[in-house]
């Protein structure tokens, strides 16, 4: 069954390549006007001519997550223009180095932090008011199976990943109560830029599309779906439950 977003309003960071393109371009497919967030002009404007062709239509936003003060200005501009924000992809992030904790200079392990935590805690508390005027807001974050799996060398990635589940739990239990809907996604192996500088010796035709993913994350966001709180495993297709408060 096809799922309908007509006249819903999303918003996808690092929506100008990978998972967070193919989630852009599959929820305008599906109806909803995207406000695509990235940095990269070039790759926000060629996903902006995908969505026309698509017959879809999006507002382009181009910003580094690590202004803050930008943030925060994007859910006053989206409040004065639309009133309220139906869905959310907090999707952009950065790996930083695969190296022994000792090793990882300063300013990496700040620059990770910033984009994958500090960013998508300023992106809720900007947009929290919004989405909770939906009559189904829905909020998808990313995450990655090296929030539990804790791998050697992967410690700063694996410990903003953490963080940012344990920031989407907290947030589906203060909001259990309301029509806001929270789910973290672990997407798995991808064929993203990503997953290229992760593992650079990979055959990419052996792991999965990126589209793939933005197909589940579609499902994850309809009105339909209410879950809350929980982690969706793309690898076995299953949703994780995390213990909410009563």
């Amino acid at each position: 069954m096809s799922i309908d977003l007509k006249g819903r309003l999303a918003l996808v960071t690092g929506a100008s390549r990978g998972i967070g393109y193919f989630t852009a371009l599959e929820l305008a497919k599906a109806g909803a006007h995207v406000i695509a967030c990235a940095r990269t002009v070039g790759g926000l404007e060629e996903l902006d001519d995908a969505i026309k062709q698509a017959g879809g239509s999006a507002t382009l936003v181009p910003f580094d997550l690590a202004d803050m003060a930008a943030i925060d200005k994007l859910g006053g501009s989206i409040f004065e223009r639309w009133g309220k924000l139906d869905i959310l992809v907090a999707n952009a992030g950065v790996l930083g180095t695969i190296s022994p904790i000792g090793h990882v200079e300063a300013k990496v392990f700040e620059k990770v932090m910033t984009i994958n935590v500090t960013a998508t805690w300023r992106l809720i508390r900007s947009l929290e008011p919004l989405l909770l005027k939906s009559d189904a807001g829905r909020a998808v974050i990313l995450s990655s199976s090296a929030a539990h799996k804790c791998k050697p060398f992967w410690g700063p990635y694996s410990a903003s990943k953490a963080a940012v589940e344990a920031l989407a739990r907290t947030w589906a239990g203060e909001t259990q109560r309301t029509a806001l809907r929270i789910t973290s996604l672990d997407p798995g192996a991808t064929r993203t830029a990503m997953r290229a500088q992760a593992v650079p010796g990979e055959d990419p035709s052996t792991v999965q599309h990126p589209s793939e993913v933005a197909k589940a994350i579609l499902s994850l966001v309809s009105p339909g779906f209410t879950e809350t709180g929980k982690l969706f495993e793309m690898r076995k297709g299953r949703l994780l439950d995390y213990r909410l408060p009563d």
